[in-house]
């Protein structure tokens, strides 16, 4: 089945307030086996309002709207959805008194505007509110020719989570069949999103009844492909997902780091844990940026030794040992000064490997001959220095981040 959640409020089209709401409800559907086709925002208007929830109605079989059930003026679900609808909106009496009694319990007066929150639609069963004073409202109904299912929830989190849980979970498992979701992430890096789909574009949609897709995620450098397929029993439906996982692992071999939906940094340090190896980093450019993603990892130390943020020539002479007449001869971005800072770094931990990262990250800095966005990676075992020339392009974060998931990427194929 397919469902649509909107998330009812004028601040959430601000830049200060986000929905996340929308989040648990998915996670919640999901587990049903009900895919979330749209997400809609909806302002505080009234036409507005009305429009989003008959295009919901009209087009996915679950509706869920959240918010917009208090007792200000702006409250305007209760009112619109039964518009939408085209039934009436009556007042439950015995909904009112338990309001009243709340409040008195509270030995608060209760303030007139919030007896709208017993205002009902026409056919709805009442959701208890364990958290608040605003009811929810659920509704079986027919729209269209057909049977659709109807949700109004409050927004704050707390009385949202706990409706649905209690309420409308309930309901849901007696109506839906029973349908599970197998979910897999497949992740890659240093890959441009076209190249990624060109090769398996022939792969993946052959699988008709597995929805994948190909993202290009919040940081730079790095292609997810998720793979998601509905059927009756669970094993069914994970069988048919690693079926095509299996396919792609295939098509993409190396170049795929994660089939569990592991970060790049986590495998680096399985691979360097599973070799009993250790590492230490010299970074200029990145400022500590990949001693910092390693670090974020539980158990890292048990590999990562540590390093030295070697941003100025002194430094990276006194804490790498990289030559004075190096830095002058070659500058201080440049491949033989990532060598020297993998090597010195290397020596002077007592690590089995070494990076050193040197570049220039913008938005000042560069030259003709060395623009922004110019990083030179070594990675140093004692044996052999691979040392590898990037030009990256976007602002200073992009490229701080691309150097060090390179570099991250030279640890993993060192190691595979």
């Amino acid at each position: 089945m397919l469902s649509e959640i909107i998330a009812v409020g004028s601040e959430l089209l601000t830049p200060y307030r986000q929905d996340t709401n929308s989040l648990f409800l998915t996670e919640q559907l999901n587990n049903l086996g009900v895919r979330v086709i749209f997400k809609t925002i909806v302002g505080d208007r009234r036409p507005h309002l009305v429009q989003a929830a008959r295009q919901a109605l009209e087009r996915t079989d679950i509706v869920i709207v959240m918010g917009g059930l208090g007792p200000t003026e702006d409250d305007l679900t209760r009112e619109s959805v039964a518009s939408a609808i085209g039934v009436s909106i009556k007042r439950d009496t015995e909904l009112l008194t338990t309001l009243y009694k709340r409040f008195a319990e509270r030995r608060i007066t209760m303030p007139e505007n919030n007896a709208k929150q017993s205002d009902v639609i026409e056919g709805a069963e009442i959701l208890l509110n364990a958290q608040g004073t605003a009811p929810g409202q659920w509704l079986d109904i027919v729209f269209g020719g057909h049977r659709k299912l109807l949700m109004l929830l409050p927004g704050p989190p707390a009385e949202m989570k706990a409706m649905f849980t209690n309420e409308c979970l309930p309901r849901l498992r007696s109506i839906l069949p029973e349908r599970h979701i197998a979910y897999r992430v497949l992740k890659m890096a240093l890959l441009p999103e076209s190249q990624v789909d060109a090769r398996l574009a022939p792969i993946y949609t052959r699988y008709k009844d597995v929805e994948t897709t190909i993202l290009a995620v919040t940081h730079p450098g790095e292609i997810q492909l998720h793979l998601l397929c509905a059927k009756p029993t669970q094993a069914v439906a994970q069988a048919r997902v690693n079926e095509l996982a299996s396919k792609i692992e295939e098509e993409m071999d190396e170049l795929i780091y994660s089939a569990q939906n592991e970060t790049l940094e986590q495998i680096a340090l399985y691979y360097l844990e599973m070799r009993g190896a250790t590492l230490a980093v010299a970074e200029s450019c990145t400022g500590g940026l990949l001693s910092q993603r390693l670090t974020s990892v539980s158990g890292s130390s048990r590999s990562f030794l540590g390093g030295a943020i070697v941003y100025s020539n002194a430094l990276k002479t006194d804490f790498a040992d990289v030559p004075e007449e190096l830095i002058e001869e070659h500058g201080a971005v440049s491949a033989a000064v990532a060598e020297a800072l993998a090597n010195g770094i290397r020596r002077r931990t007592q690590a089995t490997f070494g990076i050193g990262i040197t570049g220039i990250a913008g938005p000042t800095g560069g030259s003709e001959e060395k623009p922004v966005g110019l990083v030179y990676i070594a990675l140093s075992d004692g044996q052999r220095t691979d040392v590898v020339e990037r030009r990256f392009t976007g602002d200073r974060e992009r490229v701080r981040w691309w150097a060090t998931q390179l570099a991250l990427d030279m640890i993993r194929r060192k190691l595979m």
